[in-house]
Formats: C-alpha cells, sequence, structure tokens
C-alpha cells in the first residue's frame, strides 16, 4: 500500500468535534472522539477535513473499514440524518475556509 495524505490539522479536528457535538454516527457525548474516515483509508480514503468524523470509541470500532451506509443500516442508525448533517458541516466548512481566504487575500487598507 502507498503512502496516504493525511493532511487533517488539530485545528480541524478541533472544529469538527465542535460541529458534530458528539459522535457523528450515534451522538454520544462525553467520552473521547476518535477521528473516523467516513471512507476507510482502505477504500481509497484519506484523513481530510472532508472525510473525517469523530466517532465514539463503540462506532469506530464497529465500522471498522465497513462502507458507511451500509454499516449504519446494519446498526439500524439514522443514515439520513448522518449524511444530511454530513453535507452540512462540510458546507459550513467550506464557506468558512472560503471567508478566510479572501480576508487573507485582502490588500490593507482596502
Amino acid at each position: 500500500m502507498g503512502l496516504v495524505d493525511h493532511d487533517l490539522t488539530d485545528a480541524q479536528w478541533q472544529t469538527l468535534q465542535a460541529a458534530w457535538g458528539g459522535c457523528a454516527y450515534c451522538g454520544a457525548t462525553g467520552g473521547p472522539l476518535q477521528r473516523d474516515c467516513v471512507l476507510p483509508i482502505s477504500r481509497g480514503g484519506r484523513y481530510t477535513l472532508d472525510n473525517v468524523v469523530p466517532a465514539c470509541r463503540s462506532c469506530n470500532t464497529s465500522k471498522c473499514n465497513a462502507e458507511v451506509t451500509g454499516w449504519l443500516r446494519r446498526k439500524r442508525l439514522d443514515e439520513r440524518a448522518f449524511l444530511t448533517r454530513h453535507v452540512e458541516i462540510r458546507r459550513e466548512l467550506e464557506t468558512r475556509r472560503e471567508l478566510e481566504l479572501r480576508r487573507e487575500l485582502e490588500l490593507p487598507g482596502a
């Protein structure tokens, strides 16, 4: 297996945890959260802002390298709620990134 790009920063991880407010899959709060790749590395995924979600230990261990929608169905978790929230958070973070980039590109005094 070749090298995999892992470009998720600690700041981005903190942002993801805050945005989800708990386990992205089951909603559990109160315990430590682990980085889980929605598309597992073994299936071509990477540790990136768009592919990582916070997961409780139980969900992360159970999902392992399974395809997320099939796993959610098997666990009888709310597939639609997860996918909808995942898209919402990705859009929100993308908007933030665009605004930050615009601010960086603005000329002083303009």
